[in-house]
């Protein structure tokens, strides 16, 4: 079988060349979408990766669920997150994460925008004791590379209206503010701004989706230059979204009608409880089916 690799064990060159191979052996099998009972036998017995300082190890579940989120390989994560629902989130070694504060599969699942890997993840988050939550959620990527972004960052950054509301919905924080003090609206804003003719559409929608969550009183950064570019801002947002942005009308009926009814949705019944709302199909802000 290609994909089997014979480990000898032992140190220096002739190993590391031997962890590399086995190490691309298995992000070979699960870019292949190979069946995961295949990819769990390759995972604990036979496939290694190489260390800063000459550390042999075998992938950890949270190592693989990284690999899963990058090829879509949707059976595989749903094992290992139900599995090992704590170590699969648990933060990878260095060789996997560039900032070892927390775990980067959720922004990793808005960045390649794996919608229902995001969903399961989002759901394993749920069963976590209440004290981890709000530190998986808001968990601030790093400062160098990521520019301090949470995954709700991401998701407005790259335009990710299912990703944004799946994050929203599951108790995400609307506030937090990146390493250049932005929070998701002004990222979103930004986007609006730099090219409004490409996917206007979904920024919209996504700003749509941002009022539903947003605190009334929210400060951000980019509320000033709104008002210092009317016209051009009631041309990209509409005259009704510009007006209640900078505070200068209240949100519409409907916003406030939606704010109080998502406000009684437990996020770990955000999903079905969304779909479940006396609210007309063509009301509801996204049709997010992903249990199937």
């Amino acid at each position: 079988m290609p994909w089997s690799v014979r480990w000898v064990g032992g140190h220096g060159a002739q190993s590391q060349k031997q962890c590399k191979k086995s190490s691309f052996a298995f992000y070979q099998a699960v870019r292949d979408l190979l069946p995961v009972w295949f990819l769990e036998d390759m995972r604990t017995m036979e496939v290694f990766h190489w260390e800063d300082g000459g550390k042999v190890s075998a992938y950890s579940p949270s190592e693989a669920l990284l690999y899963a989120l990058v090829h879509d390989h949707q059976p595989y994560a749903r094992h290992l997150l139900t599995k090992f629902p704590q170590s699969a989130l648990a933060v990878p070694s260095q060789n996997f994460s560039c900032c070892q504060s927390s775990a980067p599969h959720l922004a990793m699942a808005v960045r390649y925008n794996r919608v229902r890997i995001l969903f399961r993840i989002l759901k394993a988050i749920q069963a976590l004791p209440p004290s981890d939550r709000a530190a998986r959620l808001d968990r601030r990527g790093c400062s160098r590379v990521e520019g301090g972004q949470t995954a709700l960052h991401v998701a407005c950054e790259l335009v990710r209206p299912e990703c944004l509301l799946l994050l929203l919905g599951h108790g995400a924080s609307p506030c937090p503010r990146d390493g250049a003090g932005n929070t998701p609206l002004d990222t979103l804003l930004q986007q609006i701004s730099h090219a409004p003719a490409a996917d206007a559409r979904a920024k919209l929608l996504c700003l749509d989706c941002l009022f539903f969550f947003v605190p009334h009183d929210l400060r951000f950064a980019m509320k000033q230059q709104l008002l210092d570019n009317r016209q051009r801002w009631q041309e990209l947002l509409g005259e009704n979204r510009f007006r209640c942005l900078v505070g200068l009308a209240p949100p519409s009926l409907f916003v406030g009608a939606m704010r109080v009814l998502i406000r009684t949705i437990a996020p770990e019944h955000f999903l079905e409880a969304l779909d479940n709302l006396p609210l007309p199909h063509f009301l509801k802000p996204l049709d997010l089916k992903l249990e199937s």
